[in-house]
């Protein structure tokens, strides 16, 4: 499937095929909560509505309380009298008191209509829909999981790549003594595949087998922390009959199709709302309730891959909802940096070093093990064209969780916990992952894909030096 629009200047295309809405609002996230974190924190958590924050208080301590819910401890920066210290204290705990009563409870509850739910739960739905979308299309015929005997190699490194890094995590929190943030086991399982495709593409050079591979490994992916997450991280307290709602969205979308209905409004505005409706008042995380509606819309036949340039011209109905979506959901991205991204720099904690450890360690570990297994012991194969070389660095490649390990991290542990700003420092310095990936490339002495029409760059600088 291709994102990519064919009439874009080139400023336009390199801003939206290289995530930069993305970058930016997740730089302006962190700098703007380290020099101002009260006032980060009420835009991203205040009520657009009116009703106030549940950390707000009427009486103007509302950024002592806000940055008391935001570090999780009481703040030494500001001096005060004794007596106010203690009646802001309890104010912030009775707010955190509060405010997870309201999370415990929020599938029948009140939602504030905040910024972070805004993005969160209701604009990263349509994030969730095109990551289902690929997911589908990739089991069409001619899809990168079509043939069993093709995807079995990568589909078990994807294995690796989910129990590796859950493996190290869970490990490291029995021996640092943190039993309690276990909850986070599934945070360094993510795999960002846009920037894992630019990193692979810049190291492998387009036309490479591992970047197929990594692409594969990366849908596969996709529906595995879809999975992860419907089942794993519920958004409340579980109220499944509320799922009929979803089930009726499905039949509604199933009717319309064969009905013949071709533009994907229909499919979005009735079906797709009922079933965002179905999961979010079930406490299942509403960002997945437009996923089952994808399977409903008329698409193609076969599948040309993800980011097939090919796939502009198909006009079917699921082709030009990703068309249509894939522009403002990079703008969606970009907010949702904004949203999730402001962390305090002295966040860091045991939640940060184990999310990196599983995603730095585990997820190359996992994978390179996984697919030795794979060909050694089940006798499957590995695209012609890699090595062991490649395949450990595309495994490095694939520790840049970012973007889907942000979002876990707000599934795994509550606002207003400090470990979930400490998980997310461990999501947002994955980057790292690109770093070291091309370091490790040119370690082992991975070669770059050159196609036979192309001519080799430092061959045609060798003939000119010596002409």
């Amino acid at each position: 499937m291709s994102h990519s629009k064919k009439s874009r200047s080139k400023v336009a295309s390199f801003v939206f095929e290289n995530s930069i809405f993305l970058i930016g609002g997740s730089l302006i996230a962190l700098v703007w909560a380290n020099v101002a974190p009260d006032s980060y924190s009420h835009f991203i958590h205040d009520d657009l509505i009116g009703r106030e924050h549940a950390g707000t208080d009427d009486g103007g301590s509302t950024e002592e309380g806000g940055g008391k819910e935001k570090n999780g401890e009481e703040s030494a920066a500001i001096p005060a009298e004794p007596a106010a210290k203690k009646q802001s204290t309890s104010q912030g705990k009775s707010a955190e008191t509060e405010g997870q009563a309201k999370e415990e409870d929020n599938s029948h509850g009140h939602h504030e209509f905040s910024i972070y739910f805004l993005v969160n739960d209701l604009l990263m739905a349509f994030f969730f829909a095109i990551a289902g979308s690929e997911v589908w299309e990739a089991l069409l015929p001619g899809g990168a999981l079509s043939n069993p005997k093709k995807a079995a190699t990568p589909l078990l490194a994807t294995v690796g790549g989910l129990a590796g890094p859950a493996a190290i995590y869970i490990i490291g929190c029995y021996a640092l003594g943190r039993g309690d943030i276990t909850n986070g086991w599934a945070i360094p399982c993510a795999t960002d595949i846009a920037f894992s495709y630019l990193v692979a593409r810049f190291i492998f050079g387009q036309g490479h087998p591992a970047i197929a591979f990594l692409l594969l490994l990366a849908i596969a992916d996709d529906a595995a922390g879809l999975v992860i997450l419907a089942i794993f991280y519920p958004s409340g307290k579980l109220h499944l009959t509320w799922l009929l709602a979803s089930v009726a969205g499905v039949a509604i979308g199933y009717g319309f199709r064969k009905l013949k209905l071709h533009s994907f409004w229909w499919y979005l505005l009735i079906p797709g709302s009922l079933s965002w409706f179905g999961f979010l008042k079930s406490g299942i995380h509403p960002a997945l309730g437009l996923v089952p509606i994808i399977v409903t819309m008329p698409h193609a036949h076969t599948d040309l891959g993800i980011f097939a340039r090919e796939e502009l011209d198909q006009d079917d109905t699921l082709n030009r909802f990703t068309g249509w979506w894939a522009d403002p959901v990079e703008l969606f991205l970009g907010l949702f940096g904004l949203a999730n991204a402001g962390v305090a720099f002295t966040s860091v904690g045991s939640a940060t070093w184990l999310v990196l450890a599983g995603l730095l360690i585990g997820k190359p570990l996992g994978i390179t093990m996984l697919t030795w297994f794979a060909q050694k012991v089940l006798r499957l194969e590995i695209p012609g064209g890699m090595n062991y070389r490649d395949v450990l660095t595309l495994g490095m490649i694939a520790g840049i969780g970012f973007t889907v390990a942000l979002f876990v991290s707000t599934a795994a542990f509550k606002a207003g916990d400090p470990n979930l700003d400490a998980a997310k420092m461990g999501a947002l310095a994955s980057f790292g992952a690109a770093a070291l990936a091309i370091a490790l490339a040119r370690i082992l002495r991975v070669e770059k894909f050159v196609p036979p029409d192309e001519p080799d760059e430092s061959a045609a600088e060798a003939i000119t030096t010596e002409g």
